[in-house]
């Protein structure tokens, strides 16, 4: 839903349903929206799912995303995209620790979950899935995905309708890499074999 360089995102979803195209646009993308091809040619690049979670008083919010990297090792630094406009990117504008669960092959009902729209807080899309509060974020961390990263945001960018979150990482709450861990790509989640 986050992903500005995705099918899903331009469209407003990020789970596993087919997607409209674009609106028509001229060449050079001066029609208001993205040149033609554009957001069929960016469905094109694999990406790593992850759930972003953030703690905003007694409530838990998260939000699938794809938009997501690392950018420097010194200091560590992570950096998440998501719709400026969405309610997760309005709380992480006020709360600056957050966490993200790099998901794994088989958790694609986790993106699908934290990708629908008016979905419910953290707590109810978690239940019955192991998970866990970071200490350093106070976030929910996603269990049984291939990592999982407490952040603290650094600085905000704002770059078209999205905004960079970039974040210093304060604690690996783990690293499985044996586990294949889940893409996105042509709109569809996928387990890398």
């Amino acid at each position: 839903m986050d992903d500005p360089l995705t099918m899903d995102h331009m469209n407003g979803t990020a789970g596993d349903e087919p997607v409209p195209g674009p609106a028509s646009v001229s060449p050079g993308g001066t029609g208001g929206g993205p040149p033609d091809g554009f957001v069929e040619s960016m469905a094109q690049l694999a990406a790593g799912v992850g759930v972003v979670c953030v703690r905003d008083g007694r409530d838990d919010l998260g939000v699938t995303v794809t938009a997501l990297t690392s950018i420097s090792l010194d200091p560590p630094l992570f950096m998440v995209s998501l719709a400026t406009a969405s309610y997760v990117s309005e709380v992480l504008d006020r709360v600056d620790r957050w966490a993200v669960s790099l998901l794994g092959g088989s958790q694609a009902t986790i993106a699908s979950r934290f990708a629908s729209k008016g979905r419910p807080g953290a707590r109810l899309l978690l239940a019955g899935t192991p998970h866990h509060r970071g200490a350093a974020s106070e976030a929910l961390i996603v269990e049984g995905g291939v990592a999982a990263l407490e952040c603290e945001t650094v600085q905000r960018v704002t770059a078209g309708d999205h905004t960079l979150f970039i974040a210093r990482v304060l604690a690996v709450p783990y690293v499985e890499d044996t586990r294949p861990p889940l893409l996105r790509l042509r709109s569809r989640y996928r387990a890398l074999s």
